[in-house]
């Protein structure tokens, strides 16, 4: 393995740990987009990432952190409102 995909693979390990120790709050994600009356689609492409990422964090499937930051960024929240976020 080149030290490229090395590198890689450690940042990928190093999300999924973050991630279960940050437990994620999808139905939170699901009821500010639908209090904003957004659609996947539309939040997806305000906050720069695909569909099936929105999909993905909203039924508590693993979303790397910095997409959650973008769609929390999307949504009009800022860092400070993580608590509305994870659990």
């Amino acid at each position: 393995m080149s030290d490229f995909g090395f590198l890689i693979t450690i940042y990928a390990q190093k999300e999924q740990q973050v991630q279960q120790a940050n437990k994620v709050n999808p139905q939170a994600f699901l009821n500010a987009r639908k209090s904003q009356l957004l659609d996947k689609s539309s939040l997806a492409r305000k906050a720069g990432v695909s569909s099936l990422t929105v999909t993905r964090l909203e039924s508590g499937k693993p979303v790397q952190l910095v997409n959650i930051k973008k769609i929390m960024m999307a949504l009009g929240y800022t860092l400070q409102d993580k608590d509305r976020f994870f659990m």
